[in-house]
């Protein structure tokens, strides 16, 4: 089994050009486990392992093929709530399970090699290893399918999550911020990303006009449209709508930042086949074709990003993309940013141009008909904050727009392109799917 390193797989660059794979590759299966706020430690069916191998299962059964047609497997290593080293990496209040449960592999860690052995794939000749978050996975897939480096990929997204443990392994379980750390995450990872966010969303406040509240009407619709999600935290756990009221009233984390402007970490994973255009014209599926994919790895002037930077970095992303799929924004249909923080998703608006929104335009949208049956569907997802930090909704409800197959969430507009993403501003990926390879 071939690993990751050596492979030259990544579109990090400017004017690569149209994708040389455009429209050869596609996603012909879905699957998704049902989403738990964490898990509780005990319950053997709901472990980290035992909801990857129940979404790799749909995803095949959505497309109808078999355990011995599986020839790549690419699954992240990490899975958000533990990490290594430190002290509080290491989970279990007790000792850990009996034989055959004497590690965490299977309870809170999966990767590609555990998979193979516990489903049984015979034929799976492309599992790399240290494999990065979903929004390069999908680009990885997609590369490697059109390189011929395998013909039938399995793509998986494990996020897990356990009382008191997320991301509190490696430096963010020590009980000193060291180094650099004191300055740019003293309370730990997430600390140091709020404050990290917050400061260019306070610029672009003061350079465009507006306060943070403007969100809401945003931040509101992401809920709604998550719980139109079935599969979904919000929906499979009856939450209420949020309302304008609840959002403007619920209190900081860090302020600006509101408690509803932050994605609820779950315990959950996803997965997706990646196949040929010719074989997924046979599957149970309609295809959805993959028209570019393309990475970003962005240098910071400091520890500290601003607003320029961050419009720069996204103005540029966007041209990658729209280069590599040969499209513009006028032909963009559905569009699936990254919303784990709410104060993200106004520069990748901006950025891409969707639906004719320009730098300083976002707050003026928003306020909008955004809704899944109105003319600017934006996020029909809901994304993280409507389904939990699960990070595949943008691409399973991209999918599904195309497919026809949204149900509730189907937009009226028409739904033949799809850009999806979970992506930071400075660093991450995006994806274009087509309804049609050309």
């Amino acid at each position: 089994m071939a690993a990751s390193t050596g492979y030259q797989w990544r579109r990090d660059k400017d004017g690569l050009g149209v994708w040389e794979h455009r429209g050869k590759v596609a996603v012909a299966g879905v699957g998704h486990s049902p989403v738990d706020r964490r898990w509780d430690g005990v319950s053997m069916d709901k472990t980290l392992g035992a909801y990857s191998i129940l979404a790799c299962q749909r995803a095949m059964d959505d497309a109808g093929v078999t355990p011995d047609q599986i020839d790549g497997v690419i699954c992240c290593d990490s899975h958000i709530a533990g990490g290594s080293g430190g002290s509080a990496s290491q989970w279990a209040p007790r000792p850990y399970f009996a034989p055959p449960y004497d590690s965490e592999w299977g309870l809170t860690l999966v990767n590609a090699q555990w998979l193979i052995r516990q489903m049984r794939l015979p034929n799976v000749k492309f599992a790399p290893t240290g494999v990065p978050t979903i929004s390069e996975m999908v680009g990885m897939a997609a590369q490697a399918v059109g390189d011929g480096v395998c013909t039938t990929c399995l793509v998986i997204y494990p996020t897990g999550n356990l009382e008191g443990r997320y991301r509190r392994g490696g430096e963010n379980a020590d009980d000193y911020a060291r180094g650099a750390r004191q300055w740019t995450a003293p309370w730990g990872n997430h600390g140091g990303n709020d404050f990290i966010n917050i400061f260019p969303h306070r610029q672009y406040c003061l350079r465009y006009g507006g306060q943070h509240d403007d969100l809401a009407p945003f931040v509101v619709n992401q809920h709604r449209n998550g719980l139109l999600t079935p599969w979904g935290y919000n929906a499979s756990h009856n939450m209420p709508q949020l309302t304008i009221e609840d959002y403007v009233n619920s209190r900081y984390v860090l302020n600006p930042l509101r408690l509803w402007d932050c994605d609820r970490p779950v315990q959950a994973s996803a997965a997706y086949l990646f196949t040929t255009a010719e074989r997924a014209r046979d599957m149970k599926q309609p295809p959805v074709y993959v028209l570019n994919h393309s990475q970003h790895n962005f240098r910071k002037r400091s520890t500290q990003e601003d607003l320029d930077e961050i419009e720069e970095w996204t103005d540029r992303a966007a041209r990658r993309m729209y280069e590599g799929a040969g499209l513009g924004p006028n032909d963009v249909d559905i569009f699936n940013p990254y919303d784990g923080y709410s104060i993200m998703t106004q520069f990748f608006l901006e950025a891409f141009q969707w639906h004719g929104v320009k730098r300083g335009d976002a707050f003026a949208f928003y306020k909008g008909d955004i809704r899944v049956e109105g003319p600017h569907p934006l996020c029909s997802s809901g994304g993280n904050l409507g389904t939990g930090r699960c990070r595949t909704a943008m691409y399973t409800d991209s999918i599904e727009q195309l497919r026809g197959t949204a149900g509730a969430r189907q937009v009226k507009v028409r739904a033949e392109t799809a850009l999806a993403a979970f992506t930071t501003p400075s660093n991450g990926g995006w994806i274009m799917f087509g309804k049609h390879p050309g």
